[in-house]
């Protein structure tokens, strides 16, 4: 299977859904990442070398292909909303996506709104383009220290229904990735710190029977 990994930010793939990649290309899976926001800009304690942590980051998980967009940081809700459905869908299209993982819509960055909107879009893109095959699943990650914020009590907040065992080797492998983006991490208790990523994979874990899990909301699947 084809797995397409829609973030707004480097670092957002490792948060969300950094040990199901390893997972997934460790069972014979391909999985691909696009970032929509390729750019360090407004971010707050992060270095420079931005782009080369993320490219580690990407081998260290096996990623097989990167897709680097370059919508502004934290002002993508400047950008017509069409220009990021097009991106998306031509790197749908280039991978041959059939599994789409992204942000949840009512997570409190704004980045990781539109982005998710502009996925929930792309994902129709087979009833445009007779050439596309349809996505068999689409689904929510949870993103530490922005999801959990969601303040808006009339939207719908994450809900997940669909957990993923990662075991312990996958929450070091994740908390490693993590860590090679520099000034991403931070001391307990700051929700991006290792005691916070290993507690929620471990909750997750115990959610779902799992021995450690990362957990998503599904919300759609073709068999």
């Amino acid at each position: 299977m084809n797995y397409l990994m829609v973030v707004a930010h480097p670092d957002d793939e490792v948060l969300g859904v950094g040990g199901t990649i390893a997972k997934l290309v460790k069972d014979g899976n391909k999985v691909a990442v696009c970032v929509m926001c390729n750019q360090v800009a407004v971010r707050a304690n992060i270095s420079d070398t931005l782009i080369a942590d993320e490219e580690k980051v990407i081998k260290m998980l096996g990623v097989s292909k990167l897709y680097a967009g370059n919508f502004p940081n934290i002002k993508m809700n400047t950008v017509p909303h069409l220009d990021l459905v097009q991106f998306i869908e031509k790197c749908m299209e280039d991978f041959n996506a059939e599994v789409i993982f992204t942000h949840h819509p009512a997570d409190t960055n704004n980045d990781h709104v539109q982005t998710s909107y502009a996925a929930q879009a792309a994902v129709r893109v087979f009833q445009r383009k007779n050439n596309n095959k349809q996505i068999k699943e689409f689904a929510y990650m949870e993103i530490l220290s922005s999801t959990e914020w969601s303040l808006d009590s009339s939207s719908i907040r994450f809900a997940p229904n669909y957990f993923v065992e990662i075991g312990k080797s996958g929450v070091d492998l994740k908390i490693k990735a993590l860590g090679a983006y520099k000034g991403v991490m931070r001391d307990y208790p700051h929700p991006r710190s290792k005691e916070a990523i290993e507690g929620l994979a471990a909750y997750r874990g115990a959610q779902s029977g799992s021995n450690y899990a990362e957990a998503f909301e599904c919300v759609m699947i073709k068999k």
